[in-house]
């Protein structure tokens, strides 16, 4: 397990320079934002704006915090997304329009090269201890809010909110534990090629 404090997030502007992206993770590692096989970042969004264009990506996006945004897809009907909405998959090469409702928001975005990886997000609430089995790839475990402890037969790492924990050794038992406010985002990378 690879503890990625957010101390250690790597800041840089977006591909079409309208704000800033926040890196988490990306592989190979040390990748530009043209030549990943997947990435993992947060991006504050301040103000309605289109997203870049990631031509062969599928992307998956999470709003962590903040006001809700609708999302235009292509010209269709909007979709709108909140703190409270499953993580939302689409293609990174569609033309997406952002209309943000509020102030700003945090969101949480994961990007996979189409033919190389397939992804999979889903937000937990921990209101007990819970067992997950690694069975993708690579998985990365991002500490939403409140503390977690992720345990192997081998190791622990604790997470603060907006920390993350990288497991590329596969197949591994994990034992999750947190305080009573504990959320999590479980991605899950399967190689396809």
């Amino acid at each position: 397990m690879i503890f990625l404090p957010s101390s250690q997030h790597r800041r840089m502007p977006w591909k079409n320079g309208l704000g800033e992206t926040t890196e988490i993770a990306v592989y190979p590692p040390h990748a530009s934002l043209t030549h990943f096989d997947w990435r993992i970042s947060m991006a504050r969004v301040t103000a309605s704006a289109p997203f870049s264009l990631f031509p062969d990506i599928d992307r998956t996006l999470t709003v962590l915090e903040g006001g809700g945004l609708s999302l235009s897809i292509d010209g269709g009907a909007p979709v709108r997304l909140d703190t409270a909405s499953p993580p939302f998959s689409f293609a990174g090469d569609a033309v997406t329009d952002v209309l943000l409702e509020g102030d700003n928001l945090l969101d949480f975005n994961v990007m996979t090269r189409r033919g190389q990886f397939a992804q999979q997000v889903t937000r937990l609430s921990l209101d007990r201890p819970l067992t997950k089995r690694v069975d993708s790839d690579v998985v990365l475990v991002f500490c939403i809010d409140g503390e977690l402890v992720i345990s192997s037969a081998q190791e622990q790492v604790r997470l603060k909110k907006q920390d993350a924990m990288l497991c590329d050794a596969t197949p591994v038992t994990l034992e999750l534990t947190g305080s009573t406010a504990a959320e999590l985002l479980w991605v899950s990378l399967s190689r396809l090629a």
